[in-house]
């Protein structure tokens, strides 16, 4: 079947709007989620992205939600901050943190940027390229935008860790999720190609973008088996497609198998590998869409 230029706009509009709605009637969650989930060495992958764009003054988060990055930025040394995100009420959170009185932050879409060309040195993207359509036009955009040699970094999500809590969860989830009614059916999220390195290379380099270089992290959302429920619950947007008895049923069989996955400690581990993916716009192409 050949998808044409309206059905993909239509995929897209029903994404979007489905993930306005979602942040909306939670914002913060997955900020509190990001925080209390580090990595081995202490550090959450908010600081580890940060560090990608480190020195750079000017930053721009795509995908910026309650602007837990962009705080993180900002004690970091970033100088002119912004932020652009669907969710207005993700934006209301954003706008009370202190460190953001002057981030300037708006409602859009990475795709169609309202920012003028060579505005920033850095553009960043935690767990939000991956769920954007129209990458490619995300990609020119963020061209257009960064100054000659300005960086780009966006996390990825690379899967659970096998033999934990997560991997156990979507063994256990993915016969629900099939299962859902087609009433409650999710529209499909993003573009494939933003979660490789490969699929990365194939949409920016075109735009002017340095081939990325590619790291893998991981990050421990491990707890009690309740504690796992709901850290690991509100990291999947599939979710929403279960009704109350099915979220019930999945929650007694997770709980009653999780115990098994317990350390020496009491805590049950819940990891999942993070792609960061970094790469700089190459100034001989700069400004060539």
């Amino acid at each position: 079947m050949t998808t044409t230029p309206s059905s993909r706009s239509s995929s897209s509009d029903a994404a979007e709007m489905f993930l306005r709605d979602f942040h909306n009637n939670g914002p913060g969650r997955q900020s509190v989620n990001t925080e209390r989930a580090p990595l081995a060495d202490g550090r959450t992958s908010y600081q580890v992205l940060a560090a990608e764009v480190a020195g750079a003054r000017r930053v721009l988060d795509l995908g910026c939600a309650d602007g837990a990055l962009l705080e993180v930025l900002a004690a970091a040394g970033a100088e002119e901050l912004a932020g652009i995100d669907l969710a207005d009420q993700e934006l209301a959170l954003a706008r009370m943190r202190p460190a953001l009185t002057c981030a300037d932050l708006r409602q859009g879409r990475a795709q169609e940027l309202p920012f003028a060309d060579n505005s920033f040195d850095a553009v960043v993207s935690h767990m939000a390229l991956m769920l954007m359509h129209d990458v490619d036009r995300i990609a020119a955009e963020a061209a257009r935008v960064l100054a000659p040699g300005g960086r780009l970094a966006v996390a990825v999500g690379g899967g659970a860790v096998d033999g934990q809590a997560m991997s156990l969860f979507l063994t256990l989830a993915r016969p629900y999720f099939k299962a859902a009614s087609p009433e409650r059916s999710m529209p499909r999220l993003g573009d494939g190609r933003a979660r490789s390195r490969e699929g990365l290379d194939e949409l920016f380099g075109p735009a002017g973008f340095a081939p990325v270089s590619w790291d893998t992290v991981v990050i421990d959302m491990g707890g009690t088996p309740e504690q796992v429920w709901d850290s690991t619950t509100e990291a999947f947007y599939d979710m929403g497609v279960l009704d109350p008895e099915q979220t019930a049923s999945l929650r007694a069989e997770f709980l009653a198998a999780a115990p098994a996955l317990l350390d020496t400690d009491g805590r049950i581990p819940s990891g999942m590998r993070l792609n960061i993916a970094t790469t700089r716009l190459l100034p001989t192409h700069h400004g060539a869409n």
